[in-house]
């Protein structure tokens, strides 16, 4: 079976203290961390055992997981393991980079987010062309802020010709045609992100092919779906497993419509849907 999991454990501790982020500055008390850290190693030790399956991972922490030891430590080990096509976690990039020395480049991508004002420019930019030194395959993105523009554009210049940059919506912000156009001059691609998918009775790959999973083995089709479909350790959600639309009236979340079937983002990812990394790179056109 080919099995694509979206984990998402108890961390909700992050380093940053984004305006735009519910979990800014959370600080995760010693127990909840050890929580966090058993029940990444139970995933962990689960997911190495599924050799009869092929199995691509996303890691999608409330807070900021590589600056943990166990995170980084996960990635690198499911990285080397053959039945794992691909191994990926969304990062703000504030830790070292030297552990991924030990990782299957191959195998470990990395979704990557600048917020500007939370780490001086140059460090993040550095850590990104370290990235792309070290052959790691990476996508770099920003939150479609009025504010963020400059830094958007500065990013877009600085970064290597070959990585991409993508441009979330803000939530909560609407854009008409005028302001929508330079962050689509900067990503060809941020009309997907622009305005919410209708997706009530939709196909979509999520309950199928896709699931969400928590740090206690609950199975749920997504993030934003609370029905379960069974616990992943007991096996009872593989009985689960099956096409089914999508019941909420939409969805705004790239880990969430990249999934729909009537969009052709599967196509446009193809090979890096997990990490956000386009098959081609998206044609700019200046503005």
């Amino acid at each position: 079976m080919d099995l694509t999991l979206l984990y998402r454990g108890p961390l909700a501790s992050c380093d940053y203290d984004c305006p735009y982020c519910p979990f800014a500055k959370r600080r995760d008390s010693p127990e909840q961390l050890r929580t966090d850290r058993e029940c990444l190693e139970r995933f962990a030790g689960w997911a190495a055992d599924q050799t009869g399956d092929r199995l691509s991972v996303l890691f999608t922490p409330w807070g900021e997981g590589l600056v943990r030891s166990w995170y980084r430590r996960t990635l690198t080990e499911l990285s080397r393991l053959p039945h794992i096509r691909r191994v990926a976690i969304q990062t703000n990039l504030s830790c070292r980079t030297d552990w991924l020395a030990d990782a299957d480049l191959d195998t470990l991508a990395l979704w990557c987010t600048y917020h500007p004002g939370q780490t001086p420019y140059d460090r993040f930019l550095a850590k990104c062309r370290d990235l792309a030194r070290r052959g790691v395959r990476f996508s770099v993105g920003i939150v479609g802020l009025p504010e963020h523009l400059p830094h958007a554009r500065r990013l877009r210049a600085d970064l290597p010709e070959h990585v991409y940059l993508w441009v979330n919506a803000a939530e909560g912000h609407t854009y008409d045609d005028a302001s929508a156009a330079p962050w689509t001059a900067l990503d060809p691609l941020f009309p997907y992100s622009r305005h919410p998918h209708a997706s009530a009775g939709l196909p979509c790959r999520t309950g199928e092919s896709v699931v969400s999973v928590d740090g206690d083995g609950t199975v749920r089709r997504c993030h934003f779906v609370r029905a379960e479909l069974g616990n992943l350790y007991d096996g009872s959600y593989r009985t689960a497993l099956r096409p089914r639309p999508c019941p909420l009236a939409v969805c705004d979340c790239h880990i969430g419509y990249v999934h729909l079937e009537t969009l052709p983002l599967y196509d446009v990812f193809a090979g890096g849907v997990l990490e956000r990394v386009p098959a081609r790179m998206p044609v700019m056109r200046p503005v």
